[in-house]
């Protein structure tokens, strides 16, 4: 009954370890460390250092410690960077996913929970947006996770794995215990550069845009806190555990903040101000993303417990204070 969680060195991915061992659940992670970092992950889970996309390497590790479910966040996601060299992102993500897709399969793992993302809406015509809403990619970074998603449901409907796709919206905050949180020194997420610029480990901050049609003229997004992700992903896997049909779910909270929404609340919690300095728009930002969480709150046994963006706030904020040390005490 072990649960394989790939990049479970990563943000979210550590989160979901811990989240997992506090439930007494074994678990094993994957992770080949490019973004991750070994000590965000509990000590006494059982680690594979290597890519999803070794075919060997992860039947090995499914034989080898008796995987019956596999939670698959291992990916690259700044939306940039997937604009700059699509073809590094189609390969990590796409054809990665497809290789652990196929090992899985003949393994005969049962259940699979696939990290998907908002970005498959692209610029979404109807906000909040709905599950059953058109997919239109706007960035490499959206068409790669899409394709794994069509994957995912072909492989379904040949080979009979259950899964379930979770939308993430934007993700934020860390562990309220300091055990994880956002920890790479390249992050381009708003709340993290916030929490930076405001302990002084940056300059200023960029805002990407101010002449959207929005009330303030910057993107709007839908935050959730990373360890209530986390907790939509153990529901995810009770419901296929019960015998759940494949699904696709939203993961937000149904409202959204503004960039300067996000900047005032990180300016509340750290009682500092910071610069803060206009550019232009960045290819792939969508003005406003929020998500319809009717579907995922109605079928999954999911109830967010940090619901508000100053929590999300604090809680990234406390991580960020603390961060240098745990890199410091880290093991090799």
């Amino acid at each position: 009954m072990t649960i394989l969680v790939t990049g479970g060195a990563g943000y979210i991915g550590s989160h979901m370890v811990h989240e997992l061992v506090d439930a007494g659940e074994p678990v094993v992670v994957l992770d080949n460390l490019s973004t991750g970092f070994r000590f965000l992950v509990p000590g006494k889970v059982p680690f594979v250092a290597g890519s999803t996309g070794d075919r060997e390497l992860v039947a090995q590790t499914l034989r080898r410690h008796g995987v019956t479910a596999i939670i698959h966040f291992a990916a690259s996601i700044v939306v940039p960077d997937s604009v700059r060299d699509p073809l590094a992102y189609y390969s990590n993500n796409t054809m990665n996913t497809c290789a652990l897709l196929d090992v899985a399969i003949k393994a005969g793992v049962q259940q699979f929970i696939f990290s998907s993302t908002a970005a498959v809406y692209g610029n979404a015509e109807q906000v909040p947006v709905r599950e059953d809403a058109p997919t239109a990619p706007i960035s490499p970074y959206g068409s790669s996770k899409l394709m794994s998603e069509i994957m995912l449901h072909d492989a379904g409907t040949a080979y009979g794995l259950r899964f379930v796709v979770l939308r993430y919206f934007n993700v934020a905050g860390a562990d309220p215990k300091l055990r994880t949180g956002q920890s790479s020194p390249a992050a381009t997420h708003l709340i993290k550069v916030s929490c930076e610029a405001a302990l002084g480990k940056r300059p200023k901050i960029d805002v990407f845009g101010t002449d959207y049609p929005t009330p303030d003229g910057t993107c709007i997004r839908d935050y959730i806190h990373v360890s209530d992700l986390a907790r939509a992903h153990s529901a995810a896997l009770a419901y296929l555990r019960r015998g759940g049909a494949s699904a696709t779910f939203n993961c937000g909270y149904g409202h959204g903040s503004s960039v300067f929404e996000v900047i005032d609340a990180v300016r509340r919690a750290s009682e500092r101000d910071f610069p803060v300095e206009i550019a232009g728009r960045r290819a792939g930002d969508p003005a406003a993303l929020v998500a319809d969480v009717a579907r995922i709150r109605s079928t999954l046994d999911w109830r967010p417990q940090f619901e508000d963006l100053d929590t999300i706030v604090a809680h990234a904020l406390a991580w960020e204070r603390r961060l240098p040390g745990r890199r410091e005490s880290a093991p090799a």
